[in-house]
């Protein structure tokens, strides 16, 4: 080779040399700037229950997806854009449970850049709701994916069956005092045990004359559940809990009477929205509603227990004002999809004006606070009214039940404990029993409303 050719090769080399380095200099940054395998997605929810199982996928942003059903198998498959597959959906066939309804399996995987893919393997045909929530509370953006069943469980075929579906067996996931938000990313945090609800004893009819002469029908409300965790106790309790717990006990107390039988909007861990608690315990004609829940305020020496009752002309107490506004939040915290339209809400709310309910609660109020009294201080002496939603059927005698105060140290213990749990649905069942002898049920129709 001359020497005029070997200084043409070597000044190639150190072309090619100069280029690399260029090259590596600009892919450094981009690499360094690769979205981390924690972003996008914080968690991943599922509430399964008879009624509907409901999946929701927290994240940062709002989510731009797509979703469409596939038959042969029954499959609903989410398309999510602007994401990276990470931990949490990888671990997403994890988190169903073997005997949820309505998902056989949920899964996820990088369908194409920038875009992943849900695929939920479903155990029947299902009418799907996707929607997105705005952040609320201690949560994040959220993606909701509801699954209802085409054929849902008839809540009136239950009740003259003599049974309800069983519960679907969830974990409650309690938020430690620490957490900011309700998740399962086992990465960020290492989530406490839930607090098991005490299982009942087979009911036995109460011997003796029945208090009403025809088949009572009530229906016991727990309050809150699935995403909507109610008032956190500062041991960490959930509302949620407590509440299902008294509702199961109280409900074998009236079962266990003659002509009386009661009915849960909620007989596990899943959101109910408000307007479906009452609708459902008009489906059955329900001669009464009984809403449970716990208190909380921001002291921790607040304590009693109250009785609530719908109000026409606004609330009887500033407090009354604000727990109702508390409690209709639930909504907003367990998420409801507002594009579903209730055909009753409006004529409900016009029958309002009625007021032969609200007198026929505050009777029932009265004696049930009176029975309380006898197990906990009150925090009001008499029934207070407020604009609950959750006592907004026209034509049923409401209450809601604060059974004491959670964010109270001393009540919170007394909550978690299965005796006191029974004093509470005994107190409760007493004064029920006492109202409906004071105040029997007029005879009804046969047919149950359908609306």
């Amino acid at each position: 080779m001359s020497e005029s050719a070997q200084e043409r090769l070597a000044g190639r080399r150190r072309l090619i040399k100069l280029t690399g380095a260029s090259l590596l200099l600009t892919v450094s940054p981009l690499s360094r700037a690769a979205p981390s395998r924690n972003s996008g997605v914080l968690a991943v929810r599922i509430w399964p229950a008879a009624d509907y199982t409901r999946v929701a996928i927290e994240h940062t942003a709002p989510l731009k997806y797509t979703h469409f059903l596939v038959s042969n198998p029954e499959r609903l498959v989410v398309d999510l854009e602007g994401i990276e597959l990470n931990n949490v959906l990888e671990s997403l066939a994890n988190k169903v449970a073997p005997n949820d309804p309505n998902i056989r399996l949920l899964r996820a995987g990088r369908y194409k850049p920038g875009v992943v893919r849900l695929v939920m393997e479903l155990k029947g045909e299902v009418n799907p709701q996707v929607f997105e929530l705005p952040p609320v509370g201690a949560y994040g953006h959220r993606l909701v994916l509801d699954v209802y069943p085409l054929n849902p469980p008839d809540p009136l075929l239950s009740l003259l069956d003599n049974k309800e579906p069983p519960p679907a067996v969830v974990e409650s996931r309690p938020i430690s005092k620490s957490e900011s938000r309700p998740q399962e990313n086992p990465e960020i945090r290492r989530e406490p045990k839930s607090e098991p609800v005490a299982e009942q004893k087979p009911v036995v009819k109460r011997p003796g004359k029945p208090v009403v002469d025809r088949l009572v029908t009530i229906t016991l409300d727990p309050g809150h559940g699935g995403e909507d965790p109610g008032a956190i106790g500062r041991g960490g309790s959930y509302e949620k809990n407590v509440t299902l717990a008294v509702a199961r006990r109280l409900k074998a107390k009236i079962e266990a009477e003659p002509n009386m039988r009661a009915v849960l909007t909620r007989d596990s861990d899943f959101f109910v929205p408000l307007h479906a608690r009452v609708q459902k315990a008009r489906r059955i004609q329900s001669d009464l509603f009984v809403s449970i829940h716990a208190d909380a305020f921001v002291r921790p020496d607040a304590n009693g227990s109250s009785v609530f009752v719908l109000s026409e002309s606004g609330a009887s107490s500033s407090a009354a004002r604000y727990l109702a506004q508390k409690e209709n939040a639930a909504d907003l915290i367990g998420g409801v999809n507002i594009d579903v339209k209730d055909p009753v809400l409006a004529r409900t709310l016009l029958d309002l004006s009625q007021t032969a309910t609200i007198n026929d609660s505050l009777k029932l109020g009265k004696a049930v606070l009176g029975e309380l009294g006898g197990i906990n201080r009150l925090h009001k002496a008499s029934v207070e009214q407020a604009g609950f939603a959750v006592l907004k059927a026209p034509d049923i005698p409401s209450i809601l039940i604060e059974t004491a105060f959670i964010s109270n140290p001393e009540e919170e213990k007394r909550l978690n404990d299965d005796a006191y749990q029974d004093k509470m649905a005994e107190a409760i069942f007493s004064g029920i029993r006492k109202y409906l002898a004071k105040n029997p049920p007029l005879a009804k129709s046969t047919l149950a409303r359908l609306d």
